[in-house]
Formats: structure tokens, C-alpha cells, sequence
């Protein structure tokens, strides 16, 4: 039980002490540390006699984001990748080596929204000439989070079932969607921004039907080229199963859920 005081007291470090300050309004540490803990969970590899998770991880930020924490930038890294040392340890996973953090800037994203990358990469050795080899292949799919929707929510996590999380694959993406939907298009203002020429600046909105989680619908917003659900057009409040797949325009999305 003291280990998870003490993870939940690093937690709230993050969230009320220096770090904190310099993300008073947009990405927050405590986001970061939560989404990293949740790609190395998802993301493991069961061996003969261990369980092995991903020790490098890119956190793309927006512009906007990066330069809120310049000059805490490697403070903040050196806190995180404690916090996910400690979480392996306390699991009882594997690590080829000390995590391994970057932080790394994209255009496409808005404030408030980050990406996150994980893979198993093996230690630089003499032999390789210092190279970092990956052990599962190069970077895949980008998890996209958004805080545009913060859930006000304590640090110690809840008991009880999971609802379920949608989201969206787009673009080589994953976007995860707020229970309570989420707007999609060009402009950097919407929760999903996706970089199609042929999507509007605000082309569609997904709606969360009720507070059980799991149930969505999408709208048409008057977009130019419209909307398709499995190659039917489609307008106001239509419901969205998984597997769905998305067509705004020339863009193709799949609608998840977790």
C-alpha cells in the first residue's frame, strides 16, 4: 500500500508543484503520465518467463504546448520516466533498459492535444556501433489524446467497470474520443484535425449518447463533400458501431471501441 501512496503522491507532485504551473491550461504532466503508463500496458510482450514493455517513447506536442514548458523540458522528462520506471517495477514488467523519453513538436496539433509512440528498443552497444535497435520494428500507430474535454477527476482511480472509449483511426492515428464527442475537420480548433484537403474546417461531430460510455452518433456540420458511414450518406445524428467505417469527403476513418 505504500508503494501506491507513493505513486499517487507523485502524481499530484506533478500536478500541483512547478510543472504544474507550466501547464496550467493545456497539457498537463499528470496527462502525460497517465497515457504513457497506459501505451506500456498496452503494448507488452509476454516472453517465456517475463512480461517485457516499451522503453523508448515519443510524446509529440503542439507548438503551443512545447513552448509553454521550454525550460522545464528535461525536469519533466527525468519526473516521467521515473513515474513509468516505478510502474514497472510495481507490475512486475521487464525493460531492456531506463525508459526512454523525447519529446518531439507537430504542426498538426492543436493545444491541448498530444501524441504518444512506444517501442522496445535495445541498449547501444559497442558491437553495433551505437545504433539503438528497435526489438518490435520501428514507431506504429500514434495515440492522439485530447484534453480539449478534461474530465475533472481525483488522482486515485476509481474502482468499478470501464466504460468503453472510442476512437478514431485517421491518418496512420488513433484518436481518442471525449465520452462526450468530439468535432472533426481541418481547423486546428476542432478535437480531431485531420491534414485532407478535401475535409472541411468543420466537417462532422461525433455526439456521446448518454454517461454509460460506448454509445455515439455522427452529424453532418453542412461540410462541402459530406459524410458516408460503410458507403451510405449520411446527415444528422446517425449511430456508430465498431468497425464503422468514415468517409468525410476523400478521407477515410474507422470508428473503435476500447
Amino acid at each position: 500500500m505504500s508503494v501506491l501512496r507513493n505513486l499517487e503522491s507523485k502524481l499530484t507532485d506533478l500536478v500541483e508543484g512547478t510543472f504544474g504551473r507550466v501547464f496550467r491550461s493545456a497539457v498537463r504532466p499528470v496527462e502525460l503520465a497517465r497515457k504513457l503508463t497506459k501505451e506500456m500496458e498496452e503494448h507488452k510482450r509476454v516472453s517465456v518467463s517475463r512480461t517485457y514493455v516499451p522503453n523508448e517513447y515519443v510524446v509529440w506536442l503542439s507548438p503551443e504546448d512545447r513552448e509553454r514548458h521550454e525550460g522545464a523540458e528535461n525536469e519533466i522528462i527525468g519526473e516521467l520516466a521515473a513515474y513509468l520506471l516505478e510502474h514497472a517495477r510495481r507490475e512486475r514488467l521487464a525493460m531492456v533498459s531506463r525508459p526512454h523519453i523525447e519529446f518531439r513538436t507537430d504542426k498538426r496539433l492543436s493545444l491541448g492535444q498530444f501524441g504518444i509512440q512506444a517501442r522496445m528498443v535495445r541498449p547501444e552497444s559497442a558491437q553495433d556501433g551505437g545504433e539503438r535497435e528497435p526489438v518490435q520494428g520501428d514507431h506504429g500507430h500514434t495515440m492522439i489524446y485530447s484534453t480539449a474535454e478534461r474530465l475533472r477527476q481525483p488522482v486515485q482511480e476509481t474502482g468499478g467497470s470501464r466504460a468503453q472509449q472510442a476512437i478514431l483511426v485517421a491518418e496512420g492515428k488513433r484518436f481518442v474520443v471525449p465520452p462526450d464527442g468530439a468535432t472533426i475537420g481541418r481547423s486546428r480548433e476542432c478535437d480531431v484535425v485531420l491534414g485532407d484537403a478535401n475535409v472541411s474546417r468543420r466537417h462532422a461531430e461525433l455526439r456521446g449518447e448518454g454517461t454509460g460510455g460506448g454509445a455515439y452518433t455522427i452529424s453532418d456540420l453542412g461540410s462541402t463533400n459530406g459524410v458516408r458511414v460503410n458507403g451510405r450518406a449520411v446527415q444528422d445524428g446517425h449511430p456508430l458501431q465498431a468497425g464503422d467505417r468514415i468517409e468525410l469527403g476523400t478521407a477515410q476513418v474507422l470508428f473503435e471501441l476500447e
